[in-house]
């Protein structure tokens, strides 16, 4: 026969609790706890990084200055000092500077270079060239501007005496405007050997004519200037080009006129920074060699490379009295921009050992006067720095949150969540089970959570499985609906010959009719139900109002029909009315004594005693013999459970079970104790 597959629906269970998802919950927590630890620990590092810049920027802030005002001491940054607004003079003209010593000596190549060097005065030209434009610091040193230029030059043409023609030899022409008004030199090199020469200074009218001297000039007495050619040949080419140094001291008119004023002499002239010159050395036919208008020209050293010394939020202020000479503020560190939300967390987290905002004062003497040094730190801008370096950092964390994310998703979707399913389901699949009014298999549908990774197998082969037990579990169900029809039927052809039997021992007084009347009601018990423990339980029967020491003479007398012989009963010697069904009854007392024969002594009998106390009747039926053991006392009447072994097939076991049922039927009890000599089972009735 065929099984047909027959599909059930997993009925609505409760809501399942909290320990139904707790390992779910845990591994929710595992990941939000993974989460937060690493913004913990971001967070505590950016803190740490904070801390220590503080404390590191506190330690180092003092030496900041120092070394701020050690840069300002150094000649180059008293230069700075005293020249800290940009000259007022036209594109291609050079302001004067002032220098940190009282004047240049120019008469020396060696020492004019050295004080170029050091007070950074030079302007530097494209293809090396160099020249300084500068003032003494002291006015009594004289009205004069220095300039020192230096080049690579070739052999330079020199003036023969006397000769007004310029156009064939080298010579510097020097443009001034001042006050309004302007002045031209030109000095023509006249060379005393090939290393060194001096350049006489001749006063030209404009418009000029840089190569022509005017008739009768004559050199300009305080105009002295100097031309050095030093060191190896630059190039390997003729002519031999070699670094040249020119020197010169120009006096200016005004300047002198600023020294003589009344009220004492004024240093450096007020209109100096409205002074402008031009220097170029020309050569033979018009060339061009040094030409001080030249483009892209790099300053001289200014304040304002003091910015690169200072800290992010740091302000250095330099003031002369009550002028303020230059007010820095620190440059933002270059790259990505700080982040305004990093920003605010950082200056939430905990407040630094160190102050927020520090101070530290120092000064500087020139020859100009005495310089006040004012450096002020502010925390901010650390924090801002440190927001735009945290910035950069920010994306490994955020890629260690994104991968946290990435796993949280990939387990929840592809694992937990279809655990979960199962969960449900299987619960669902459990409900059913418990239910005593089903007994069928419901479907566990697991066609969504199959797949090729563990979970996916799981589930498969538990839903095949479970296939397979419904499966079996309907083919059992069908074997034993064929047995009870086939009990049926066998039930209904042993009726037959007994209700045969019946006819024949119809006399009240034979004795076989009772035990036919017994066959009868065993057939109708065993062969009307699917199993002997179903069909006792399923039984009904007829209580009602019987002599019980008349039956037990009965029972006594009749035992050995039954197979049982020895059997002695002592009457009462009155009736004693009790509540009991009387074929049920003696089919109980004849399983016990069957029980009893079995074990008993040979030779020895069985004795029914009976005894009354207040609303019961008991029943003593003591066998001579071993005793019960003591694990199988409280078993004894359980279904199936005996010490014998089987016989011919039959399974031990039932009887004693049998007995128990119907007396539990007729409100009834059985127990079974040990005495010295053998057995004692009491068999309980109530009195009608």
């Amino acid at each position: 026969m065929k099984l047909g597959r027959v599909d059930l629906p997993l009925p609505d269970v409760p809501r399942l609790g909290v320990a139904a998802f707790r390992n779910r919950i845990v591994f929710h927590l595992v990941f939000i706890a993974l989460a937060l630890a690493t913004l913990a620990l971001a967070v505590a590092l950016l803190n740490e990084e904070r801390q220590r810049n503080a404390q590191r920027y506190e330690q180092t802030f003092a030496k900041s200055l120092a070394e701020i005002v050690a840069q300002l001491r150094h000649p180059s940054g008293q230069l700075a000092l005293m020249n800290p607004e940009p000259a007022q003079v036209d594109a291609g003209w050079v302001a004067p500077l002032v220098l940190p010593f009282g004047a240049i000596d120019f008469d020396d190549a060696t020492k004019a270079q050295r004080a170029v060097e050091m007070a950074g005065c030079a302007l530097q030209y494209p293809g090396g060239a160099s020249l300084c434009t500068a003032v003494g610091s002291n006015a009594y040193a004289g009205a004069f501007v220095y300039l020192v230029a230096s080049l690579d030059a070739p052999p330079l043409v020199s003036r023969e005496r006397g000769a007004r023609d310029l156009s064939d030899v080298h010579r510097v022409h020097i443009r001034l405007r001042s006050g309004g008004s302007e002045r031209q030199w030109l000095a023509p090199v006249e060379m005393a050997d090939g290393q060194r020469g001096q350049l006489p200074g001749f006063v030209v009218p404009a418009p000029d004519d840089a190569a022509l001297l005017p008739a009768q000039a004559r050199p300009q007495r305080d105009f002295r200037g100097w031309v050095w050619r030093e060191g190896p040949c630059l190039t390997t080419a003729e002519p031999c080009a070699r670094r040249t140094i020119v020197s010169i001291r120009l006096p200016v008119e005004a300047f002198r006129e600023a020294l003589f004023r009344p009220g004492g002499p004024q240093w450096p002239p007020a209109d100096l920074a409205r002074t402008g010159l031009r220097l170029a050395l020309l050569g033979p036919g018009g060339s061009v060699l040094f030409d001080s208008a030249a483009p892209d020209a790099q300053p001289a050293l200014s304040l304002a490379r003091l910015t690169g010394a200072l800290s992010p939020g740091e302000t250095l202020k330099i003031t002369r009295g009550a002028n303020v000479v230059a007010l820095l503020q620190g440059a933002e560190e270059t790259g990505a921009p700080p982040s305004p939300w990093l920003t605010t967390l950082i200056q939430h987290l905990p407040a630094p050992a160190a102050p927020r905002t520090l101070t530290a004062h120092d000064a500087v003497t020139t020859p100009r006067g005495r310089f006040d040094i004012t450096l002020s730190g502010d925390l901010q801008g650390l924090d801002r720095a440190l927001s735009a370096s945290a910035a950069r950092m920010a994306w490994p964390v955020g890629a260690m949150l994104a991968a946290i994310g990435l796993a949280w998703l990939i387990i929840e979707m592809g694992l937990i969540r279809r655990v979960a399913v199962l969960t449900r389901r299987a619960a669902a699949l459990s409900h059913q089970l418990q239910a005593p009014e089903r007994f069928e298999l419901g479907t566990l549908d697991v066609a969504d959570l199959r797949g090729r990774d563990e979970l996916g197998i799981l589930a498969g082969t538990l839903g095949e499985l479970l296939q397979h037990a419904r499966d079996s579990l309907r083919r059992e169900q069908l074997r034993a609906e064929r047995e009870h029809d086939q009990w049926h039927a066998v039930g209904h052809e042993i009726m037959s010959p007994l209700q045969s039997l019946m006819l024949l021992h119809a006399g009240d007084d034979d004795p076989s009719r009772r035990y036919v009347q017994r066959m009868q009601q065993a057939v109708k018990v065993l062969y009307g139900q699917a199993s002997p423990s179903e069909a006792l339980a399923a039984a009904t029967l007829a209580v009602g109002r019987m002599d019980l020491d008349a039956f037990l003479r009965g029972v006594a007398e009749n035992a050995a029909y039954a197979g049982v012989d020895a059997v002695a009963y002592a009457p009462a010697g009155e009736p004693v009315w009790v509540q009991a069904d009387e074929y049920p009854l003696e089919d109980a007392i004849t399983h016990v004594l069957s029980n009893a024969a079995r074990h008993r002594v040979p030779g020895t009998p069985i004795t029914l005693a009976l005894r009354v106390e207040g609303e019961s009747a008991t029943v003593d039926i003591h066998n001579q013999g071993p005793p019960i053991a003591e694990a199988l006392l409280g078993r004894v009447f359980d279904y199936g459970v005996s010490d014998a072994e089987p016989e011919d097939g039959a399974r031990r076991g039932q009887g004693l079970f049998v007995a128990k049922t119907y007396l539990a039927k007729m409100g009834g009890s059985i127990a079974a104790h040990n005495v010295p000599d053998g057995v004692v089972f009491e068999i309980g009735l109530r009195r009608a």
